[in-house]
Parts: C-alpha cells; sequence; structure tokens
C-alpha cells in the first residue's frame, strides 16, 4: 500500500538575504487535513518560510509541493492556481482600512469574480457568523473594531474562499488569554468544518497546542524538532525543552553568544 502523498511537503528550501542564511535546507511534511504548528524565536525563520510557500519570497534553493506538484516549478497560471487555494490569515490582520468589513471578508471572492456583490455580502454574512459576529458588523470599517474583532474578521475572510490548506501568521500576538483562546478556537473549528490542511507559526505555547495536531521547531533556519503537538512540553529536546519553558539558561543561549 503507498504511503499518502503529504498536502504540504518541503525539502531542502534555502534563502539568504546577503550574509545571512534564514533557511538552511528546510524538510517539513504536512498531512492532509492535519494542523501542524511551527514553533521558534524570533528571527528563526518563521515568517519567511511561510511567505516562500506562499510566493511573496523566491527562496534561492528547494522543493515546495502541493499534493505532489512543486509549486515553484510550475508554470505561472498553474502556480496562479495552486495558491489559490491557500487562504491566509496575517499576523497583524492586514484588512483594508478603505472598505467595509463585508467587502473585507468578501474580497477574494469579488476580486476573482466568483461572486456577484449581492451573493458576496450575503456569503461574507454567513463567514461573519461562523467566526461569532452579527451580520450588522459587516457595515463597520475595520477601525471600528476591537483588536478581537479585528483577528475575526481576518478569518472570515481567509475561510470565505473554503480553501484547502490554511495558513495562520501569530494568531494570537496583541490578543489576551482570554480572547486568545477563543480566536483558537474559532480556528479549530473552521479547519474542522472545512477540512483544509492548516499550517500556524506561533511562539506561543498555549496556543500552539490547542491549534496544532503535530509540531515543529525551527532554529537557525532548520527543523529541529518534530512530532506530536501534545508532546511539545516533554519533547525530549534540549532546545525545544528550553523554549517551550520560557528558560533563560540552555543551548539556545549559547548558540547565541557564539
Amino acid at each position: 500500500m503507498n504511503d499518502p502523498i503529504p498536502r504540504l511537503r518541503i525539502r531542502g528550501l534555502y534563502k539568504r538575504f546577503g550574509p545571512k542564511v534564514v533557511l538552511d535546507g528546510v524538510n517539513l511534511d504536512v498531512m492532509p487535513a492535519t494542523s501542524m504548528v511551527v514553533i521558534g524565536g524570533s528571527g528563526s525563520g518563521k515568517s519567511v518560510l511561510l511567505k516562500c510557500i506562499l510566493g511573496l519570497i523566491e527562496p534561492d534553493h528547494g522543493v515546495i509541493e502541493i499534493d505532489g506538484k512543486n509549486i515553484l516549478t510550475l508554470p505561472r497560471n498553474e502556480r496562479e492556481l495552486t495558491r489559490a487555494r491557500i487562504g491566509m490569515l496575517f499576523q497583524a490582520g492586514a484588512l483594508f482600512d478603505s472598505l467595509p468589513v463585508w467587502e473585507n471578508v468578501a474580497f477574494g471572492l469579488l476580486a476573482r469574480h466568483k461572486a456577484s456583490r449581492a451573493d458576496a455580502r450575503a456569503r461574507a454574512n454567513d463567514f461573519l457568523g461562523q467566526v461569532g459576529l452579527a451580520a450588522t458588523v459587516g457595515d463597520l470599517s475595520p477601525a471600528e473594531l476591537s483588536g478581537g474583532m479585528q483577528k475575526r474578521v481576518a478569518l472570515a475572510r481567509a475561510i470565505a474562499s473554503q480553501p484547502d490548506i490554511l495558513f495562520f501568521d501569530e494568531p494570537t500576538t496583541g490578543l489576551d488569554p482570554i480572547m486568545g483562546a477563543v480566536i483558537d478556537g474559532l480556528i479549530v473549528d473552521c479547519v474542522k468544518r472545512l477540512g483544509s490542511t492548516a499550517v500556524a507559526i506561533t511562539h506561543d505555547m498555549a496556543s500552539a497546542r490547542r491549534i496544532g495536531d503535530q509540531a515543529a521547531m525551527l532554529l537557525n533556519g532548520r527543523i529541529i524538532w518534530s512530532g506530536p503537538a501534545g508532546d511539545l512540553m516533554s519533547s525530549g529536546s534540549k532546545e525545544v525543552d528550553q523554549f517551550t519553558h520560557g528558560r533563560r539558561e540552555g543551548p539556545i543561549q549559547m548558540e547565541l553568544r557564539r
């Protein structure tokens, strides 16, 4: 019996900016309908990894496969069609200030001419409901929303195209612990409802355990550990243990002193 093909497969991914090596041969598999969390400190390469997958940054070398197809070598139109299957929740929400909330949620549908404005509004109301917001919120501007509400709207936009793959960039940053737990719960519910594969990058350990089925740690541009998210606090790796428990002393500190 053949092994299942990973929804996302990364092999030998390298990216440097001048003399600074940010990704140093990243290897990572994410299976279909699985939630993967990638943890790591500031500057470890988490955001650059996401941007390479999304096509916002061109890697220097490596393979990024979605359902067995290397998107880096696909013709441009096929690459764009493949990436159109991805939904993204940005760290700061990245809502368009000039558009009302409902148009933010339905932006992808309208931009790709997949719905009339009336239909897009109705669908936006539905997705707002899925993240616990009333349809009347759709008439507000992003500036009128609290931080937690902005995150919910950004999540509604991410799921509006019903993507196969969802990416979350530090989904709980800037939120209090209770609202962070609410957003994580909504993420888990939405991923299960869609049957999507999810990848989240975070340094919030509580969030990582709530969101993830699997986890991996990025350090110095490499994946140094991967396993069940439930094992994050007892991984057996000195580096992961230091990071997840927030210890000042340990191998990561020694590496930084070199």
